[in-house]
């Protein structure tokens, strides 16, 4: 591919108009590209539209995990684009999902993004030719499949779609109900049933919360090494991991037992991109996508970028930062390593992943405290603006306090003073 010179092309592809695929578009527009971006929803928005829609078939796919009565568990105030922030007029840090539905819905406004934006289009195969991508896109409107051609493929399709189901004895011998977090929807449908909850990372802790104040009794099963507070909960009993599932229950690795009706599994989600076509240069093994240079760019065919792929990060500013970054090569403003210079700063970087050990693959995209250096890398070495030094002392402040100061941490708002300075204050 790309026998013509990078800073040449034009023509951008961005799969998804999420939180992502928006940046990815706005950002492209603004450089004078050509861009287009399929959504294969209804609406903008991606993973904070709520649909009470749920499978037909074994075969179907919901796209959204929205559930009823979500907040944020990151403040408004980190959540904004870097050129687009909440309005101060929002008194409260810790939103719903419907307010940063609209928030979305008026950055695209604002930008003029609705006339780029094709919904109901869904990307259902790419692949490379030799000196560009072809795009097939089904439109679910009209119900036809036509075939684009694209120099650029941003790949916005998120990852709270295809969920990660655990393994475990006799799953198959439970008689009540299991769903996976994905599915979840309403605390009413538990009602006086007793539940089992896997899994006490942010949703797993959240939805805990949300169906205790409904549920005759939750039992949340984990292997955190801290254990988060839950006395403030009242009818929810921590456990040990799940050693195997009996008929009406399950005995856990502690040797208890317990009786219960439901289970929620919150166990995340699996990286997929099912509209790739296996010669685009890229797998994926156990959410580890490879070989990605900075964690977005493809490296056997550079003019493919992966945006938010990594995790425990700032979403929104990094989802903009990646695009920016992968611009300045794309627009010619910087020039790109060879594939072998790629190869071995990817080769160090995981290298160093192993050594600090994170040693499974599906930590490979996590940051946490790497995600700081991992900013200022992008921004060295492409010039583009970095995130302003508020931003990561707010994210800092707030950090895993959604899962061990739950019952308090929202009760406290932001507001942004300037570039370094943040005041906190109660509700």
């Amino acid at each position: 591919m790309y026998k013509t010179p990078m800073h040449e092309l034009r023509r951008v592809c961005v799969i998804g108009a999420g939180t992502a695929g928006l940046s990815a578009l706005k950002n492209a527009l603004e450089e004078g590209l050509e861009a287009v971006a399929y959504e294969q929803g209804t609406e903008i928005g991606g993973t904070w539209v709520f649909s009470e829609e749920m499978p037909k078939d074994e075969y179907d796919e919901v796209h959204s995990s929205m559930y009823e009565g979500l907040r944020t568990n990151l403040p408004k105030e980190v959540m904004g684009y870097p050129d687009y922030p909440y309005p101060t007029e929002i008194d409260e840090s810790f939103i719903t999902s419907q307010q940063v539905l609209e928030f979305l819905r008026s950055y695209a406004d604002h930008f003029k993004l609705r006339p780029h934006i094709k919904l109901q289009h869904e990307v259902i195969r790419v692949r490379p030719r030799s000196n560009d991508w072809e795009v097939y896109v089904w439109d679910h409107i009209n119900d036809t499949c036509d075939t684009v051609y694209f120099d650029f493929i941003y790949v916005c399709n998120g990852h709270y779609t295809e969920p990660d189901m655990p393994t475990i004895e006799g799953m198959d011998l439970f008689e009540g109900r299991q769903i996976h977090s994905h599915l979840y929807r309403k605390a009413d449908n538990f009602k006086d049933e007793k539940v089992l909850i896997i899994g006490a990372g942010p949703s797993g802790m959240d939805i805990t919360n949300h169906i205790r104040k409904e549920a005759k009794h939750v039992f949340l099963s984990h292997h955190l090494a801290q254990t988060p507070n839950t006395a403030f909960m009242g009818n929810v009993t921590q456990k040990p991991d799940v050693e195997r599932f009996t008929k009406d229950g399950a005995i856990f690795k502690d040797g208890s037992r317990e009786t219960f009706e439901h289970v929620v599994h919150c166990t995340g989600y699996q990286y997929s991109f099912p509209c790739l076509s296996t010669d685009v240069g890229v797998q994926v093994i156990d959410n580890f996508v490879q070989p990605l240079w900075k964690h977005c760019i493809n490296i056997n065919n550079p003019t493919m970028s992966f945006i938010g792929l990594p995790f425990n990060v700032i979403p929104t500013h990094i989802f903009d930062m990646q695009v920016r970054f992968t611009l300045k090569f794309y627009r010619g403003k910087r020039e790109l390593p060879t594939r072998e210079q790629m190869i071995a700063d990817l080769e160090k970087e995981q290298g160093e992943r192993w050594e600090y050990g994170f040693v499974n693959r599906k930590k490979a995209h996590q940051m946490g405290e790497r995600q700081f250096d991992y900013y200022n890398e992008l921004a060295n070495m492409t010039g583009i603006e970095n995130i302003k030094p508020v931003i990561l002392k707010l994210m800092k402040d707030c950090g895993k306090k959604y899962i061990f100061e739950l019952d308090t941490y929202r009760n406290y708002r932001y507001k942004v003073i300037d570039d370094e300075n943040f005041a906190k204050y109660p509700l």
